[in-house]
């Protein structure tokens, strides 16, 4: 209820400082009581029982520093990372904009972490607690062998993780996203799922929005072939919708608002090639109950947001919860599974 007041202060500040300043008060607060298991949102994906199917993405939370306090705003799970080997700076700042008029943003961090030591000594206290915590993973952007380092974080996340994302879809690590490559992309999974190990946690891949019709019937194949846990449909785009923000020539990935309905549509393609065999994670542009219950009922298990939450502030993912429920009711669904790919 206070952040319509805050908001005004925090726009004050370059973005990536209010982040930090946005992270620093979760650590620093008690933390909320986590989603109750066995409501009436709750769905399995995956083999992983979700209170409730909307999500904290990737890039929040990089070094796994306050994924309890995440849970205790009301989100279903937490996506931390992404995650890399060996600690990186990233790209100079600055490399993070808010554009308001848009409710968009864009970044090119690039893969900036403390890296897989610091992560591993952050997580490992945590683990057992309650809460489904996703970990993304990522490599070095010098790395020598890029497949090496995703199956080494693999290895030392999997201990960790309710389930590990794989993320070769980031525009700002150059050459990364042709690792999405049909050859480039069965030999890295074969890789992270043999380090991972037998019994491990499922492997989610995080896609690319940007992607021609072969790429994503091959992906979907690929998918299926590997028996992946999900597919997360979508990462931020290069393309340029029309947009109102001075910030909008900036080079990055645009994620928000204006990544709606390119995630959307790519979303129900993935629904179409994989025909549901593959479970699907829906981000990108999702700011209300209204865009989440929409991607529900176009295929996707489960919804993740980030950037909504820069506007709206951290009772979104209550709002959207209840909002949910309410959906759910007049449409007439018993269950969000029911629900998936009705439309």
């Amino acid at each position: 209820m206070l952040y319509p007041l805050l908001r005004p202060a925090l726009f004050g500040l370059d973005a990536e400082t209010a982040h930090g300043l946005a992270l620093l008060a979760l650590k620093l607060s008690p933390f909320g009581r986590p989603a109750k298991p066995g409501g009436p949102l709750a769905t399995r994906v995956a083999g992983i029982d979700f209170p409730n199917p909307v999500g904290m993405a990737a890039g929040f939370d990089k070094d796994g520093q306050a994924p309890d306090a995440l849970l205790g705003l009301g989100f279903g799970f937490v996506e931390v990372g992404s995650i890399t080997p060996l600690p990186q700076a990233g790209n100079p700042r600055p490399r993070l904009f808010r554009l308001a008029e848009d409710r968009a943003v864009i970044n090119r961090m690039g893969f900036n972490n403390d890296g897989a030591e610091i992560a591993v000594s952050r997580l490992a206290p945590r683990h057992g607690r309650p809460g489904v915590i996703g970990i993304n993973i990522g490599a070095n952007k010098d790395s020598a062998d890029r497949a090496a380092d995703y199956a080494t974080m693999a290895r030392l996340m999997a201990p960790l993780a309710t389930y590990l994302t794989v993320n070769v879809s980031s525009p700002n690590t150059p050459g990364l996203r042709a690792l999405q490559d049909e050859g480039a992309l069965a030999d890295l999974l074969d890789a992270v799922l043999e380090a991972r190990g037998l019994g491990g946690p499922p492997v989610f891949l995080k896609v690319a929005p940007d992607l021609e019709p072969a790429d994503i019937e091959a992906i979907g194949r690929i998918a299926i072939d590997k028996a992946l846990g999900a597919l997360i449909v979508s990462n931020t785009t290069i393309s340029r919708p029309p947009l109102k923000s001075a910030h909008a020539g900036e080079t990055g990935g645009l994620s928000g608002a204006p990544l709606r309905d390119l995630a959307q549509q790519r979303l129900r393609d993935f629904r179409r090639v994989t025909g549901g065999a593959i479970p699907l994670v829906g981000v990108g542009g999702i700011a209300t109950a209204e865009d989440a219950w929409a991607r529900i009922r176009a295929g996707a298990s489960l919804v993740q947001l980030y950037s909504a939450m820069v506007y709206a502030g951290p009772g979104i993912a209550r709002v959207v919860t209840r909002g949910l429920e309410r959906l759910m009711r007049r449409d007439g669904f018993a269950s969000i599974a029911e629900a998936v790919g009705s439309e």
